[in-house]
């Protein structure tokens, strides 16, 4: 008798901290190195706020994190063109560029 009320104690104390971890782990988010985010709101749309690295709170139904990456990135364009002397040439322009992100 005592054994049995015993595990059931055990058994609602783990529901009870399996429910709780599921709802806490719901209201985190990390933002990795390189990134950043802003939160959209359901009722107020996008905050004008910058969220920086790391880990971060939300209201799940209310608030979605948006994360975008910063980093520097490459871009190469190639172009054909011709000289005086009739030649053609081929020239690769490359090009990095990142989105300003302001804090």
């Amino acid at each position: 008798m005592a054994s049995s009320r015993l595990f059931n104690n055990i058994g609602r104390l783990g529901i009870g901290l399996a429910i709780a971890g599921g709802a806490i782990n719901s209201m985190l988010y990390n933002v990795d190195g390189g990134h950043r985010a802003v939160i959209f709101d359901r009722f107020q749309g996008v905050k004008p706020d910058v969220i920086g690295e790391g880990t971060h709170f939300m209201i799940p139904w209310l608030h979605r994190p948006i994360i975008f990456d910063i980093r520097t990135r490459p871009r190469s364009i190639p172009s054909i063109t011709g000289t005086k002397d009739l030649q053609t040439i081929n020239i690769t322009l490359r090009i990095l560029y990142r989105p300003r992100a302001e804090i």
